[in-house]
């Protein structure tokens, strides 16, 4: 089974996005452990590795379906945070943003009718709930908490089992 080339792009796309927040949660983790605030250092590893396990299933999806991956070009991190406020809504921004793109592309696969890529993108559609869902409610921890109460933050991360 072959896709179209749109969506084929889009695709390839959105490994470059998955990289990208990998690449910036990563970012994120080493700020918080630089602070030596280690759960919420070791949140961000695992948001890191399993947006880059994300990628992993496009272009895998993209080989079962005979499309060319070509993996674009991942921007670098933003390196300055300001804050762990910071942190989060940017991180919340960016699931906010995965959410758009990965419906754009249910939304080019119903046009064409790619049931196979409307399945595969189903996951994410769910999985992107979830994620805005924690981001949304770690940026609340953290927003009551305030900056000079994060290890509360982490406490509350222990209790949660994160």
């Amino acid at each position: 089974m072959r896709i179209s080339q749109k969506l084929a792009d889009m695709l390839n796309a959105q490994v470059g996005h998955e990289l990208e927040a990998s690449n910036q949660y990563l970012q994120i983790a080493a700020y918080f452990d630089n602070q030596a605030l280690s759960k919420l250092a070791g949140l961000f590893y695992a948001q890191s590795e399993e947006e880059r396990q994300h990628a992993l299933k496009f272009v895998h999806y993209l080989t079962e379906v005979g499309a060319e991956v070509r993996v674009p070009a991942i921007p670098a991190a933003k390196y300055e945070i300001a804050s762990a406020e910071s942190a989060f809504a940017a991180s919340l921004d960016w699931e906010q943003e995965v959410t758009r793109r990965i419906h754009a592309m249910v939304a080019q696969a119903i046009e064409e009718k790619d049931y196979a890529t409307q399945a595969f993108l189903q996951w994410y559609v769910t999985e992107q709930v979830e994620e805005e869902s924690s981001m949304s409610t770690y940026l609340e921890v953290v927003r009551r908490a305030g900056e000079k109460n994060l290890l509360m933050v982490e406490a509350y991360l222990i209790h949660a089992g994160e």
